[in-house]
C-alpha cells in the first residue's frame, strides 16, 4: 500500500492556500517554492499545490514529502506540468526517479526545507544512507526538465 499523509486542516485551508498565493499570485518565492499546476489524471483540469523544487548537482527535482498525493499521481499520469511563480509558468516534462536513486536527492531536500518538511520522513535531521535507502520507497521523486 502506497504512504501518503494527509495535511491537516491548518495546512489544507490556511497555509496551502496562503504559500500559493503569495507564490502565484503576487510573484513571491518562500525560500524556493512555487506553485505545481499539472492536469488531473481523471478530470483533466489543472490542479496546483505549492511545492519545493530542489536544484542539486545542474538539476532539478521535485520530492514529495507527504508521499503517495494527488499531484504525485497525476504527474504520474500526465509526464508533464508547470512551476509557475507570479505571472510566468515553466514548463517541464518529468521523470520519475527509481528508488535506488533517491538518497542524495532525498538528503539534500531533508537538510533544504527540514524545518517545513522534515517531520514526513521520520528520519533524524543527519540521516544515514541506512534510513535513507529505507525511506525512497515512501517518497516519490522526479526529475524535471524544462520543455
Amino acid at each position: 500500500m502506497a504512504r501518503y499523509q494527509r495535511p491537516g486542516w491548518m495546512t489544507q485551508h490556511i497555509a496551502n492556500p496562503l504559500v500559493a498565493f503569495v507564490t502565484e499570485r503576487l510573484g513571491r518565492s518562500l525560500r524556493g517554492s512555487r506553485v505545481l499546476a499539472v492536469r488531473g489524471r481523471r478530470s483533466g483540469q489543472w490542479r496546483t499545490v505549492p511545492v519545493n523544487p530542489l536544484e542539486l548537482n545542474g538539476r532539478r527535482y521535485l520530492v514529495a514529502p507527504r508521499g503517495e498525493t494527488d499531484w504525485v499521481r497525476n504527474l504520474r499520469a500526465a509526464g508533464t506540468g508547470e512551476l509557475r511563480l507570479g505571472g510566468k509558468a515553466e514548463s517541464f516534462r518529468a521523470t520519475e526517479l527509481a528508488d535506488a536513486e533517491k538518497p542524495p536527492i532525498l538528503r539534500a531536500y531533508i537538510d533544504r526545507w527540514r524545518s517545513e518538511t522534515g517531520v514526513f520522513f521520520g528520519v533524524s535531521a543527519d540521516p544515514s544512507e541506512a534510513d535513507l535507502i529505507r525511506i525512497a520507497p515512501d517518497h516519490p521523486v522526479f526529475a524535471i526538465e524544462p520543455v
